[in-house]
This record gives C-alpha cells, structure tokens and sequence, in this order.
C-alpha cells in the first residue's frame, strides 16, 4: 500500500535535532517505513525499527551505488565524475567487495592495537594544553574531541599537519552542507588537494597508509585506479575522524547527564568496554544512514517504497527499540549493548570500527582520569548541534575543571 502524508521533519524545528528519538519511536509504532520530507525539505523514505533496519542494510535492492545509478545529483551536489566520491562506500558488491578487499588489511584488530601508545601520546599532549588554561574551562570538541581523531588519521595516511584545518571545513560541508554551493566546493577542493598529495607519494612514498594504498595489490594482481585512490582516501579521512569526534562528544554529553553512571565508572573502569558500547547505543554518533537508492519497487512494513527513492535507515531508533534492547531509553554502562548499530550492519559495517572504540576507550578513560571534576559549562539546551539526519553531535561542548 502506499505511505500517508509525509512527515515533515524540518517543521519540527530545533527540538527534533536536540532529540529526535521520541519522533523515530512515534513512527515506530505506526509501522517500519514513513514517508518523510527530511531537514533539507526534500522527500525521503525512512526505515525505523531493530529488525527492520537490519533487514534494509542487508538488501540488495536498496543501493549505495549512487555513481553507476546516474542519479548521484539526487543527494550530492556535484558531478558524477568527481573522485572523490570513487570508494567503497558508494559502490555495491562485486566493486564494493573488490575496495574492501584491498584496504580491510590495514585496519586489522592488530594493526589497530599497535597504534595504541601514539593515540595515548596524542590524548596526554591535548590534554596537556587543554588543562593548561589558567580559567579552567574549554570546548571539549575543539580542544580534544575533533584534534585526537583527526590527528590519529592524519598521521595514518600521511597527510601533512598544515592542511589539517582544510579537511575540517571539508567534512563539515560533506556530512552536513550550509549550502549546495559550498557542498560541491567541497568535494573539487578535496580532490583537487588529494589529487596532488596522490603524485606527491608516488614520488617519495612514506611510511603512511596512502603510500601503502598507492602500492597495494591483493593475490591477483588488482590495485586501486588513480580516481579510486583519491575517493578511498577522501573516505578514510571523513569517515575517520567524524565518527570519533561525536563518540567523545556524545558519551562525556551522557555521563553528565547521568552522575550515577559517571561516578560509577570512575570508580571501576573495568566498565570502560562497556560504556563505550552503551554511549554507541544510547546516543550513538551517526543518526540515520547514508542514502540508499531504491532499484526497484521495495515492500517493506506493508509499505511500498518506489523504485528511484532515496532511502534512510534509521540507526539512531534501532538502538533505542524496545523489542532489541530493554529499557531502551535508559543509560545503563552495565548493559549488555551487543548488537547495536552505530556501525551500521551488513557489507557497509564501518571498517574504523575498531580504531574508533581505540580511541574512544583511550580519550574517556584519560579525561576521567585527569580531570576528576570534569563538569559541563553551559546549559545543554543551547548547545549548537551539526544540522541535518547524518551525524548526530554537538559543533561545541564548553567544560570546566
């Protein structure tokens, strides 16, 4: 049958950015998939619901393969040529399987427990100017919530530290445009930059994982064309930081809000694995997908999802179902949060997965530890949070010690 009405998500204003869950369980109830208009007005289909959305990422009719599609204006602002948009994350099985394969070595569970000691070094360094401040008071994500993971991914791949402030703006306009304009700047200015750095690592290869990519080949001989090189670094370097940056902000955003839970892993952080799990499931720091493209006419729910559609599965409301989890709207550090989405499900499960818990173990466990009265210094009401059903964070976090 055909969806109602759809639900215009922008009408709902300010309120539904702060919180949205109590919206996604509301559609819950009614059923797995609504017709909605999302915050930039434009009609989208979104799928609610723990078995729903494990169901929709697991579909091979809802696609990610926006480029071979011809309809990659549908939701990117830019022309399908850009290299930029050439990774694994834009494309479906075989190619997806091929781009996985040829990178998926380098974020080993090994390979990212080695880079353990310079994350820490990282965390004390930015900690160490942070609490340097003779007013005792900060913006957590500028002083150490967005540097540590940017850092960590910049010195990865090999991207000098100077450009660093760039990819900030970049990223920004990629997971949540201020404009259309500034979306499509973005990706030509970001390949343009990657483009060099590419030619310059061909010439005088490094230590980094670019160089390592430029050279990589798997048994049979395949490698990444020059355009894959450029949307696989492109991807790495967003999805790499901005993940991280509101794991941070959202879990230290949990613990103050929950004292109980904030003093208890203080006091034991044996519990720090599975807080980490919990501030992911809670309040999780992707809140919807990206866009999927219906390849054909989709039921879902009783509902028809029409082929050409762009689709949202919601990832946020799969946390907090109460079918999945119980109490689901209940912070508990000691629950077992297995199984929960923030990573997505299926092929397109985050590959950073495990840098990001790294990180996010190291950052909270260090900031707990060094800041014994870390407390928040603004009324979280008023704090400013990234637009959009992309991310889910805050742009400022002010804290005092």
């Amino acid at each position: 049958m055909a969806a109602k009405t759809a639900v215009d998500l922008q009408e709902l204003g300010t309120a539904f950015t702060r919180d949205p869950y109590p919206v996604y369980a509301r559609l819950r109830a009614e059923g797995p998939v609504h017709r909605v208009l999302d915050t930039d007005g434009e009609e989208v289909w979104l799928v609610v619901g723990h078995e729903a959305c494990r169901a929709a990422f697991t579909d091979p009719r809802l696609s990610r393969d926006w480029v071979r599609s011809g309809n990659i204006k549908q939701i990117i602002n830019t022309e399908q040529a850009v290299p930029a948009l050439m990774h694994m994350l834009m494309a479906d099985p075989p190619d997806h399987t091929r781009l996985r394969r040829l990178v998926a070595r380098e974020f080993t569970p090994k390979r990212v427990e080695g880079l353990a000691p310079r994350v820490q070094q990282i965390t004390d360094e930015l900690l160490d100017a942070m609490l340097a401040e003779p007013e005792r008071r900060a913006d957590l994500i500028a002083s150490f919530a967005f540097p540590l993971p940017m850092t960590v991914i910049c010195e990865l791949l090999g991207v000098p530290e100077l450009d660093r402030d760039a990819f900030r703006g970049w990223s920004n306009e990629m997971v949540a445009r201020t404009s259309p304009e500034g979306e499509a700047r973005a990706y030509q200015e970001l390949t343009a930059y990657l483009t060099e750095l590419i030619a310059a690592k061909r010439k005088n290869a490094g230590e980094d994982l670019l160089s390592a990519l430029i050279h990589a080949a798997d048994e049979e001989g395949d490698r990444l064309a020059p355009n894959e090189l450029v949307g696989m670094s492109s991807l790495l370097l967003i999805a790499g930081h901005e993940t991280t940056v509101n794991l941070i902000g959202n879990g230290v955003r949990a613990l103050f809000a929950h004292p109980g839970q904030l003093a208890d892993l203080r006091a034991d952080f044996g519990l720090l694995d599975g807080a980490i799990e919990e501030m992911l499931r809670y309040d999780g720091p992707v809140e919807n997908c990206t866009d999927r493209l219906a390849l054909e006419d989709v039921e879902m729910g009783g509902v028809t999802i029409p082929k050409g559609a762009t689709v949202l599965i919601s990832m946020a409301d799969a946390d907090r179902d109460p079918e999945r989890f119980k109490e689901p709207d209940r912070f508990d550090i000691r629950r077992d949060a297995r199984g929960h989405m923030a990573f997505g499900h299926g092929l397109h499960h985050c590959l950073g997965a495990p840098l990001a818990r790294l990180e996010g173990r190291i950052a909270i466990r260090t900031l707990l530890e060094r800041c014994p009265d870390l407390a928040p210094d603004a009324d979280e009401a008023g704090l400013p949070w990234v637009p959009g059903l992309l991310i889910r964070g805050v742009r400022r976090l002010p804290v005092r010690w």
